[in-house]
């Protein structure tokens, strides 16, 4: 599949998929219902579109994780990660905050900084500085 490459910006077409294990030295902008069936490594920011999926583990600086998203794998996240509406993911280890919206599942949650929960999760452990839950 192709991606396009702006400055320190990658894209990848709408609908890619991509075999094996991807690595991208900077940020990587990921429109919906795209799918990786490896491992995905981003030097810079992640931003995955809703409806995509990851089968293998996910490392990058910082996350942004699009609504009904599915993650089989750990996320690592250097700094923040914001996880939307309705995705499921196998884990969550963020250097910084950790935002969860409604409707996440997500096994194990670790934050050296703060967890941050909008409304109902379906979650493992939660470990954090300060974890905070916001609305039912």
């Amino acid at each position: 599949m192709r991606i396009y490459k702006k400055n320190t910006t990658y894209l990848a077409e709408p609908g890619s998929f991509f075999e094996g294990n991807v690595q991208i030295h900077g940020n990587f902008m990921v429109p919906q219902r795209t799918h990786f069936w490896g491992r995905l490594v981003v030097n810079g920011t992640l931003e995955l579109g809703p409806e995509s999926s990851i089968e293998g583990d996910v490392i990058c600086k910082n996350a942004i994780i699009g609504r009904e998203s599915q993650i089989k794998g750990p996320l690592r996240v250097d700094e923040n990660a914001t996880i939307c509406d309705r995705a499921h993911l196998h884990s969550i280890e963020a250097g910084g905050d950790i935002i969860l919206r409604p409707g996440v599942t997500v096994g194990d949650v670790r934050s050296d900084s703060t967890v941050l929960i909008f409304g109902k999760i379906n979650s493992g452990t939660l470990v954090g500085r300060n974890v905070k839950i916001l609305g039912d």
